[in-house]
């Protein structure tokens, strides 16, 4: 009887179930969507460029829901290879969306589609990116939401275990400082950190509203990068941090937009539990719980 039941659910495809959200989505969904049978894809699976073998897959699989969260999502990468960055983020979103034509497709973009000069955007203010990455971002939220079947969700800055240990800022942070790197946080860059169990949550339950549009997912505080790395400092006993404090003004990098907050109240009022604060998140000592992975 299981068997025959797990065979009428319907099908979703996760595309980057290797990185950290999209496996934070395919592992939460026995949780959260236990009415949808769910296949992660990872680049062992599909090149996401490679439009005929995408083609190839979706005739194998006809989901009837695609969480489309692959993505070349390195700032400085992006920066380097525009044309890869434009393949990977823009060409293969318009060939999925058009795939996913005449079911619901979820695109998760990015805050860095704002320019960062005010902070606590909307769903409807300006997007104005300052670099590649937002740039490509933007191109594919407007490919996206051509289908108004389809919904684009921005997100932040995202916490949690991803299964190569290297995809999230917070896996970054730990390893930096256990070769002993001294990292640097800036003191006037802001954004609202969210953990990946609770962003998988949201996106589920936001499947499960068919309500479909563009959404801000975020935490519900806004800490600067000092603020972050200071939290993040008491996260790991076996790790001795070395930080200091610096400004944006003295950044010689790539663009980087000061005040990417997130105002997600559109999203919120569709949710049945409260965008958790990143401290509250800290509290809960993740590295231990088997639930943040």
């Amino acid at each position: 009887m299981s068997g025959a039941g797990e065979a009428a659910k319907p099908l979703a495809v996760v595309t980057g179930a290797g990185g950290l959200i999209g496996h934070h989505l395919v592992h939460a969904a026995a949780r959260w969507a236990p009415e949808w049978t769910v296949r992660g894809l990872t680049r062992a699976d599909v090149d996401l460029t490679d439009g005929a073998a995408v083609r190839r897959l979706w005739r194998t699989f006809s989901p009837s829901l695609l969480l489309h969260c692959a993505a070349l999502s390195r700032t400085g990468v992006c920066e380097l290879n525009r044309a890869a960055a434009r393949r990977a983020n823009v060409e293969a979103a318009a060939l999925l969306a058009e795939l996913s034509a005449d079911v619901p497709c979820v695109f998760l973009s990015s805050d860095q589609v704002f320019d960062g000069r005010k902070g606590w955007y909307r769903e409807t203010d300006r997007i104005n990116p300052l670099n590649v990455y937002g740039e490509t971002k933007a191109e594919a939220e407007r490919l996206v939401l051509a289908n108004p079947k389809h919904s684009v969700v921005r997100t932040t800055l995202t916490a949690g275990r991803s299964p190569t240990g290297d995809r999230s800022f917070v896996e970054d942070m730990r390893l930096a400082w256990a070769r002993g790197d001294s990292l640097t946080f800036f003191t006037d860059e802001f954004r609202c950190p969210i953990s990946a169990c609770a962003s998988a949550r949201a996106i589920w339950e936001l499947v499960a509203a068919r309500q479909p549009g563009l959404y801000h997912l975020a935490g519900a505080e806004r800490l600067s990068r000092w603020e972050i790395g200071q939290l993040l400092s008491t996260l790991w006993p076996d790790v001795t941090p070395a930080m200091k404090p610096g400004s944006l003004r003295g950044f010689a990098g790539p663009p980087r937009p000061a005040d990417l907050s997130l105002d997600c109240s559109k999203l919120q009022r569709l949710l049945s539990f409260p965008l958790p604060r990143f401290r509250d998140w800290i509290a809960q000592n993740p590295w231990r719980n088997d639930d943040s992975r």
